[in-house]
Order: structure tokens, then sequence, then C-alpha cells
């Protein structure tokens, strides 16, 4: 985050104090939002130090992550659209107070039932801080070659930065105490908070009266929550059993009833005309895809260099830095100068690619591998592909939404991100355990079980990305893309954003 904050420091050597506030305001955001997806990786690194002090079981250990999930994936386009209604700076202060006193409370807790209950709260925290900041990032950055810039520093602090909280939980972990990868959120969000207060201008909302619909709401949280809710706990009960196909159920008819209420309510919590854009469903799609096989990589590939190769907690955070670097070197300007020459569609479809290539390359692990030879080429790919897509996805969904609705699509982008990972991970750590017991069931070693298993997650995950390409491809028009990225009117017929809406 320093380097980042010193690259867009030198860029603005001669620009007036007016665009150095907006800059540094995008700081002080993305470290609100790097906070929170820190806190998505990092707690991983602890549970076995978690587990040993408090008690927990096997399955009750998952709660701690499950709890922040739920609560997390659920509130998030409900938030976002409270940041459109309330205004978005009010939101993003709240959830961070909120998110903060969590944290505080999680440091502290000597109990299974207090950590839970602290991981759930600080996912309702973290959900309102995150859900508007994209929302207020292209509101603060207008002019397209500016929102560029912006949205690639965004990009790479949600997509680089959980393999940040993997070595920062592993230093953490072992240097002082599991305590300490909830208690260092404090100073950061103080910080982030103060500063907040004098960078951030307090936008005004359109009011409850434009979208106070508390029959949607209960319906869209509930659908999310019992969803994601769903997905976390469909490893312990297994796809095909009754549990977990009746709560999908509940959740696709929770859904179906908030699609049928949106339908009809005269002030509707969700416009679902928003959706008319094919920039903005197809990107949100297309990320659901991509962040299913990155957080594949992140999950099942950490657990290879642990498991397989024999890798500390540290070891694993160091050996993700490459990945996080690349992404950091091409997010911040060579993605957003891309964008800007060809078009978001056209970048991101050799982004895709890269990232196929990067877990096809995974799939081809072995047992007694080499990190030097085997993984590290993978990484360099995946860093490339994402680095290079994620600024695009974040370009095409935002490019042609109204600025009253940001927060909703800010909010829609975040839950995709979030969810689309649940699932993704959730199918593919499970079709892995499956292929792995079934190997050693037929007398292959416990290294050779576990790669096997690892291997077939990558490839299904390859494939999840060739998926993605032919959306791209089809569902993105070059004309389209190309006036996202110029700042033009987009096919729904709806301005983007605007100076006025700063």
């Amino acid at each position: 985050m320093i380097i980042m904050a010193q690259l867009i420091n030198n860029s603005l050597t001669h620009e007036s104090s007016s665009d150095r506030s907006r800059w540094t305001a995008l700081v002080v955001l993305c470290i609100g939002m790097l906070m929170i997806v820190l806190d998505a990786t990092i707690v991983n690194v602890a549970l076995p130090s978690i587990q040993d002090d408090l008690g927990f079981s096997q399955s009750s250990l998952a709660w701690v992550i499950n709890a922040y999930l739920i609560a997390f994936g659920g509130l998030l386009l409900l938030a976002g659209r409270f940041g459109d209604l309330l205004g978005r700076r009010d939101v993003f202060l709240s959830g961070l107070v909120l998110f903060t006193v969590a944290s505080l409370v999680c440091g502290l807790a000597q109990s299974e039932a207090m950590l839970i209950g602290a991981r759930f709260v600080q996912g309702v925290g973290g959900a309102m801080t995150s859900a508007v900041i994209l929302g207020m990032i292209v509101t603060m950055f207008p002019e397209p070659g500016e929102q560029a810039k912006a949205i690639g520093v965004y990009s790479f602090v949600a997509s680089a930065g959980g393999s940040v909280g993997l070595l920062l939980g592993g230093i953490l972990t072992e240097a002082i105490s599991w305590h300490w990868i909830f208690f260092v959120n404090l100073p950061i969000a103080v910080v982030t908070g103060v500063f907040a207060l004098r960078l951030l201008s307090r936008d005004k909302g359109i009011g409850l009266a434009g979208g106070a619909d508390v029959p949607g709401a209960m319906l869209i949280v509930g659908a999310l929550m019992v969803g994601v809710y769903t997905i976390v706990e469909a490893s312990n009960y297994g796809w095909g059993s009754l549990h977990t196909l009746g709560f999908g159920a509940g959740a696709v008819a929770l859904m179906a009833g908030f699609v049928a209420r949106e339908a009809t309510a005269a002030n509707p919590l969700v416009p679902l005309g928003i959706f008319r854009s094919r920039n903005l469903s197809g990107a949100n799609a297309i990320q659901a895809l991509m962040v299913a096989g990155m957080f594949g990589l992140f999950f099942l590939g950490a657990l290879y260099l642990q498991r397989v190769l024999g890798f500390t907690s540290l070891e694993v955070g160091l050996g993700f830095l490459p990945l996080t670097a690349i992404i950091g070197i091409l997010s911040l300007g060579f993605s957003a100068k891309l964008n800007m020459r060809f078009g978001p569609r056209a970048t991101l479809l050799p982004g895709l690619a890269f990232s196929a290539a990067g877990l096809g390359l995974m799939s081809q692990v072995s047992a007694d591998g080499s990190y030097w030879s085997e993984v590290l080429p993978a990484m360099v790919l995946m860093g490339t592909g994402a680095g290079l897509s994620f600024p695009s996805i974040m370009t095409l969904a935002m490019g042609g939404v109204r600025p009253e609705e940001a927060g909703l699509a800010s909010g829609l982008v975040n839950t995709t991100l979030q969810v689309g990972g649940a699932v993704g991970l959730a199918v593919l750590a499970t079709l892995s355990t499956s292929r792995s017991s079934s190997l050693l069931a037929g007398g292959d070693s416990n290294a050779e079980a576990l790669t096997g298993g690892y291997q077939l997650a990558f490839i299904i995950g390859a494939g999840l990305l060739v998926v993605a390409i032919v959306i791209a491809a089809l569902a993105l028009r070059p004309g389209a893309a190309q006036a996202a990225a110029a700042g033009e009117e987009e096919e729904i017929g709806e301005p983007v954003f605007s100076s006025e809406a700063a």
C-alpha cells in the first residue's frame, strides 16, 4: 500500500491541491478495502492456533470463517443500495466503526460463542464498508482516464489483498499470537476513519423514499444469507444431501420472491432495469467465474504448498508474493493505459486467457514437485491474467450505471466477488476432497492422493475461465466496451458518472 501511495504521489507532481485530495482520498478508501480483504484470508492461517486456544471442534471451527462470510455476502447488495439512499460516506464510516469494534471483540474473545458472534458482526461492518467504495471511486473520478487509473488501484487491492493476508497472518500468528490478526485492524481503522472524515465529501443520498422497500430488503438479505449458508455447509453435508437441497431451494424461492417484489414495487430497493446493461451483467458473470478459479488457487494452492511440499505458513505467504507483485505492477497503471487505448473488452480477453493458462499449468503439479519449476510459472501467468482482467471487469461493470445507482452497482460487484468465490471454492474443494479420497482408497500415497485432488480442482478452474472467455467474446460488444472506457453512453441509454455526482 505504501508503494501504491508513492506511485500515485509521483503521478500527481504537477496536479492541483484539489486533485491531490481526491487521490489521497482514493488511498484512504483502498486502505479501508484492504483491511476488509485481508480479513477474508488472514484468519485461515491462524485457525489451528484458534482451535487449540479456544477448544473448537473441527466442525465448529469452520464457523469462524462461515459466520463472517454469511453476514458479509448476505448484506453486500443491501449495503450498496443503502449507500445510494442514505449517502455513501455515512454508510462507509458506520461500517468502519462496526468493523473496528467487532475486531476488538474478536481479539479479546475467550470462548467459541464470543468469537463467532463477533465475526458475524464483523461481516456486517465489512459489508457496509466495502459495498460503497467502488461507487465513491467512480463518482470522484468521472474523467475516463483518471477513472481507469483509480479503478486499477482498487482492483489491485481487491484482487491481491488475499495473498497479502496469507503472509501477514503467518507473520502475526508465528511471531505474536492469533489475537493480533484482529488487533491489527484497530490502528488501520482509526487512521482510515480520521482521514475519511477530512477528505471524503458528505454525499446526499436520494432518500429512503427513493427505495425504502422493506419487504424487498428482507427477501434479498434472506436469499443471500441462506444461499451463502448452503454453500459453506455443503462440504459437511454433501451437495446431494437433503440439508443442502432444502436450504438451496429455500434460497432460490426467496430470490424468486425478491425478483417478483422488485418488478411490482412502486419504489423498488433494486431497480431491475440496471441488469439491462449487457456490460454490467456480463462483467459480473465473468467475474464470478474468474474469482471461483482464483479463490481455488489461493486456498487449494496454499494447501498444496503446505501438505505436499511441506511449506510453513510464512513460506506459503512468501510463495504467493510474486502473484501479488505482478497484479500490482499491471493494475497500477499499465492495465489502465490498455483499457484507454484498446477498450476493456480487448484487454479482458487476453487476461482471461492468461488466467486459464495459469490454472491449467497448476493442474500439472506433482507429488514430488518443485515450487520454482511448477508453481511459480503458474503464479506468473495467473498474476498477469488477474492484473489485466480485474480493472477491465470493474470498468465494464460500472461504466453505464447512473450516479444514483453507483452504490447498488458497487454492492453487486462485491456480492459477485464474494458469493462467486464462495460457490466456486466450495465446489472445487468438495470435488478435490472426493477425488483425493478415491485415490487413497485405490492405494495411492497421501501426497499423491492430495495432489490428484488438487489437480482436478485446478483443471476445473481452468474450464471456468474458458467459459468466461466465451461470455466475454459473445456478450460484450466491442463498441459498448469502448464506450465504457471513453465515458460515453452505454446501451441502456443512461449517462455514465458525471462530475455533479462527486
